[in-house]
């Protein structure tokens, strides 16, 4: 990036890495001001009393709705630190949840130690899919050949994929979702894209795969937003937009009540994950994920904007490790390493690209943000 183009948020650590940032004349970023707007009013009723009496009452309404069920919830684990709060909070909140966790084939040891260690601790039931390797392989060399920011799309897609069809086989009404404004509103889309969009995953694997996925777990847009939430009464709740949430509290309590060991970054829970983050996305794109992670601790009062800075100043991994991780990305992925860093050097290309299903999804957010002003 050229020098005399540069900017970095006065408030947060945002910067001209996102093509979309712009700044207002104090030097705040767009970003910033969204949280304002859109993001604060989520944490403030979440630590106001009005917060708590929702929260009861939406506890009740689970209770209700999962009464002579086996279960009255359901959600996603991966052993990270979003969903292990979750997992804790809802039991403390004297839900029954089922565990759902989507084995792509990436889970590093700890993350699997971490996860039984939650559901044995907490007493929770646990389903697991597990991929099939073969397909989920060819679809990740799909993404990446395909030369998109967002290579972690198939492991995201599947998961949610997963996570509604088992909520609507075992008749749960209620999928309670780790997202949350505190940690995670600050996300540039220019470095990435909707892994929600399955004509956009058939679209990128019908260009660039070589095999029929037969059993990879898809989710289509009207599945997720007529057909579960309007016939079969599946609702989505963001628990931690109901609760106060404070990231480094809620690493200390999941250690102390369930064992639960830090991974070092943000869903580094994949070693996939770890490696489009920490290598993929910087040296490639240029893309530093941990702005957008640290940022949005900043914007909700859990990290100064120095700290964040002095963190930023450290590279995510030593040199050594990123290479070894490359080579063992390769490896897994079946392919040499000069093949690897070919497919790595092709040009960028973006999701518009390849088809999508971008304007239904633009016109859901435009309808949503239309009734939530009445």
């Amino acid at each position: 990036m050229e020098e005399d183009t540069y900017r970095i948020c006065t408030h947060c650590v945002m910067d001209t890495s996102d093509p979309d940032i712009t700044f207002n004349e104090a030097g705040i970023c767009s970003h910033c001001q969204a949280f304002e707007v859109q993001g604060r009013p989520i944490l403030e009723r979440a630590a106001s009393p009005e917060g708590a009496r929702r929260l009861e009452a939406l506890i009740a309404e689970i209770k209700s709705a999962g009464r002579g069920r086996d279960y009255d919830c359901i959600m996603g684990v991966s052993g990270g630190v979003d969903s292990t709060y979750v997992a804790y909070k809802v039991k403390e909140l004297g839900l029954r949840p089922l565990a759902v966790h989507f084995d792509s084939g990436w889970n590093s040891e700890l993350a699997v130690n971490n996860i039984e260690n939650i559901v044995k601790t907490l007493g929770i039931d646990l389903y697991t899919f597990v991929a099939d390797w073969e397909e989920m392989r060819d679809l990740q060399l799909a993404f990446f050949r395909a030369s998109v920011a967002n290579s972690d799309i198939p492991q995201d897609h599947a998961f949610l994929a997963v996570l509604f069809r088992t909520a609507a086989e075992k008749d749960i009404r209620y999928v309670i979702s780790g997202g949350n404004a505190a940690t995670e509103f600050i996300l540039p889309k220019a470095w990435g894209y909707n892994a929600s969009d399955l004509r956009h995953v058939k679209a990128v694997h019908r260009r660039f795969g070589t095999r029929r996925l037969r059993r990879y777990p898809t989710l289509g847009f009207f599945q997720r937003y007529l057909w579960y939430p309007l016939v079969r009464g599946i609702r989505t709740v963001r628990l931690l937009d109901l609760l106060p949430y404070n990231k480094a509290d809620a690493k200390r309590l999941i250690g102390d009540k369930l064992g639960w060991r830090d991974y070092g970054g943000k869903h580094y829970e994949s070693l996939f994950t770890r490696f489009f983050q920490a290598y993929y996305l910087p040296i490639k794109f240029g893309y530093d994920k941990r702005r957008a992670h640290l940022s949005s601790l900043i914007v909700s009062s859990q990290m100064t904007r120095e700290e964040a800075l002095a963190e930023l100043s450290k590279p995510p991994e030593s040199e050594t490790k990123l290479l070894q991780e490359k080579e063992f990305v390769a490896k897994k992925l079946g392919i040499s390493e000069v093949e690897f860093d070919s497919i790595l050097a092709l040009p960028h290309r973006s999701y518009p690209d390849y088809p999508s299903n971008a304007w239904l999804f633009q016109l859901k957010d435009r309808l949503s943000a239309r009734l939530r002003r009445g």
